[in-house]
């Protein structure tokens, strides 16, 4: 993948300086250390760090059209480029390059805006026509790629990362404190929102429109579930035709994600997902395999017997980064400095580590498993809400709790004693099944209990701008489409996983951002376009039987792995956090942003309570989990007070030393 920035003149006639495009793109070569690129005329300035990968010698950015009136930047891949050339040529096309980023160019000539519904593959783009004085943003599906776009001063300022939009001079940030309420409700901004005041994202399946000073954002594709299958019980003839569709599915969606002219790794976490893309690859290609994975120094938190094991069954060159508690506490602030967002995980830091050990190792793209649990129904959210339901028909059952406890038989503490902790937690709201959020509501209640460290200001803040009841989810952000309540209960919980979390975190702050923080393309062959509408038809029997998670990707994986693998109960990937940053190697950073002067300074916490946590901790007491994710979130959110409001950074603009393309447009070219 790769980095985009620009800039469109709305209704102010300022001149775009090819400084102001050079400086944008600094902010983001970690992105595309390669080769950059500049497009400009009096109305729009595009720039492009690119990450060589397909083409690496005639692929560099902006590329035009035959007659120029067409100019593209373009961040990620479209994995079906190749199907897709050959009726562009037999149309009367003709390519100047090897790249899918041409394609999609003469597509747009051919289709307009709907050329977007033909791609498979996870992008973000502009395309500038400059004949009709028009702008696209476009941004893939499910949100892999980043885009991001501000109004200042009459111009539309847009880049992959929010940093480059702060490079524009006219653009300044201010920390949005509804956004920093959704991250103490949900783990991250909601779509559009960002942490920053003003500065939207482009939603998933979206695109923006600009044209005479006008701007629209424009849906081109919606999750859906209204064709999902529900009958039940299956024949096991019916069950081994959808094995057999799916498998076919996955197969082919790997496959594709080798399309390169660099080698391409694989990641192994030991779970069911990565073991399986990783195993297609061993099966179904002829492509050498390097996996990666990342153990961890405190055993709560490994799994490298199982990567260990899977590595030895398919015989790859498995490369391994320890992780200890110090190495998250040191890293924290570049990871905050590329999420460009609060957090109440620790996650995304050992990710970074990973992603400079591919790096190190002379990969730029490696395939991961993400997307399946969300498609194929793998979270023990899903399996919580179908206990809780079941449990609801006989509230005072003294068995049902029993299955919470098998559950989360891993949780210290909720598989003993008399269930009474169960009763207290899990009864909360059990009996309103018909609420739309039922699934996700007892997580962002106990989430939201860590905004009792938020200050009285921001308290006043939030009620200010919210309309609606604090409690009411909808009021926060969280939005769902006409139909919803019409789907099954799998399917609700599936949407409201994909569109709050999803895209809203797990593939932004932990794998596009910490990927592309050490220049490193991740690829997902659960989120193929393909795989996404299957899954999202099938019936939610296929996806959990009983408490069975992912139940119809089992099937398909005893082909590939060993008993242990594919059997195995999902592990959520987890961190350590109050480790990581108290204690005798602790970083000085910590205790300086938790004082309370700083604490006090950006007005956003309760002095007097994170001073009461820090010393609790230093008293040796172990947090609760609400404590944790409260520790990362104030320290998160102080990291980015500090980096982006206080003292926003910026490296030097793009030199004569670096290989830039730069390309001028005719009016300017004539008014020189």
């Amino acid at each position: 993948m790769c980095g985009i920035v620009g800039i469109h003149n709305l209704k102010a006639q300022r001149p775009i300086e090819e400084q102001n495009l050079r400086q944008m793109l600094a902010m983001i070569r970690h992105r595309g250390p390669d080769q950059f690129g500049i497009y400009r005329d009096s109305q729009v300035g595009l720039g492009s760090a690119r990450l060589s990968i397909i083409d690496l010698s005639g692929g560099q950015q902006p590329i035009g059209n035959e007659d120029g009136t067409l100019w593209i930047v373009f961040n990620g891949e479209i994995f079906n480029y190749v199907e897709l050339r050959p009726e562009l040529e037999a149309r009367g096309h003709h390519f100047e390059t090897n790249t899918d980023t041409e394609v999609i160019l003469h597509l747009y000539e051919d289709y307009g805006p709907a050329c977007i519904e033909k791609l498979n593959g996870q992008f973000a783009f502009a395309i500038w026509n400059s004949r009709e004085q028009s702008l696209l943003l476009a941004r893939d599906r499910v949100g892999i790629c980043p885009l991001f776009y501000t109004v200042a001063d009459g111009a539309l300022v847009f880049g992959s990362e929010i940093k480059a939009i702060l490079a524009e001079p006219r653009v300044e940030a201010e920390i949005d404190p509804l956004a920093l309420n959704q991250v103490f409700s949900f783990w991250s901004p909601q779509t559009p929102r960002t942490i920053f005041q003003n500065i939207l994202a482009v939603p998933p399946g979206h695109y923006l429109y600009a044209k005479g000073g006008n701007m629209t954002v424009e849906p081109y594709w919606e999750l859906d579930f209204s064709e999902a299958e529900t009958s039940a019980p299956f024949t096991r003839a019916q069950v081994d035709e959808s094995a057999a569709e799916l498998r076919d599915l996955l197969i082919d969606a790997t496959r594709i994600r080798l399309r390169a002219d660099v080698p391409v790794g694989a990641y192994l976490s030991g779970g069911l997902d990565s073991s399986t893309t990783a195993a297609i690859i061993r099966n179904y290609t002829q492509s050498p395999l390097d996996t990666f994975s990342i153990t961890f120094d405190d055993p709560q938190f490994d799994e490298s017997a199982f990567q260990q094991q899977m590595a030895a069954y398919l015989g790859t060159d498995h490369q391994v980064i320890r992780v200890s508690y110090e190495d998250i506490g040191q890293i924290f602030p570049d990871v905050v400095w590329h999420t460009e967002t609060p957090m109440t995980r620790t996650a995304p830091a050992p990710m970074y580590m990973l992603a400079k050990l591919v790096r190190d190792s002379n990969y730029k793209v490696v395939l991961t498993g993400e997307g399946a649990d969300e498609f194929l129904g793998g979270y023990d959210i899903f399996k919580e809400a179908k206990i809780r339901r079941f449990w609801a028909r006989q509230p005072d059952s003294a068995l049902r709790p029993e299955l919470i406890k098998r559950l989360y038989a891993d949780i210290a503490g909720l598989s003993e004693g008399s269930g009474a902790y169960l009763a207290a937690f899990f009864k909360q709201g059990m009996e309103e099944t018909g609420d739309w959020s039922y699934s996700h509501s007892l997580r962002w209640r106990n989430t939201s209990r860590s905004k009792r460290f938020f200050s009285p200001t921001l308290r006043e803040r939030i009620a200010d701008g919210i309309i609606g009841d604090e409690s009411d989810w909808a009021a926060l952000g969280v939005r769902t489409p006409a139909g919803f309540k019409g789907w099954n209960p799998m399917a609700q919980a599936q949407y409201l996983e994909i569109t709050t979390f999803l895209s809203t975190y797990l593939l932004s702050s932990q794998a596009d951002r910490m990927s592309m923080g050490r220049s490193i393309e991740g690829r997902y062959p659960f989120l193929d376009s393909r795989v996404i509408d299957y899954a999202n038809r099938l019936s939610p029997q296929l996806k959990m039987l009983g408490l069975t998670e992912k139940y119809l990707l089992r099937k398909i994986a005893q082909e590939w792995l060993p008993d242990d693998i594919w059997q195995r109960p999902k592990r959520p990937y987890r961190a350590p956090i109050q480790r990581s940053f108290f204690g005798a190697n602790a970083p000085e950073y910590v205790r300086d942003l938790l004082s309370p002067q700083q604490i006090e300074a950006t007005g956003f916490f309760n002095a007097t309570a994170i001073d009461q946590m820090v010393k609790k901790i230093e008293r040796g007491v172990k947090l609760s989990e609400t404590d944790d994710m409260a520790l990362v979130g104030a320290l998160s959110a102080q990291l980015v007070h500090q980096q982006f409001v206080r003292d926003f950074k910026m490296p030097p603009p793009l030199s004569t030393d670096d290989d830039v393309k730069v390309c001028v447009g005719h009016e300017i070219t004539q008014g020189a």
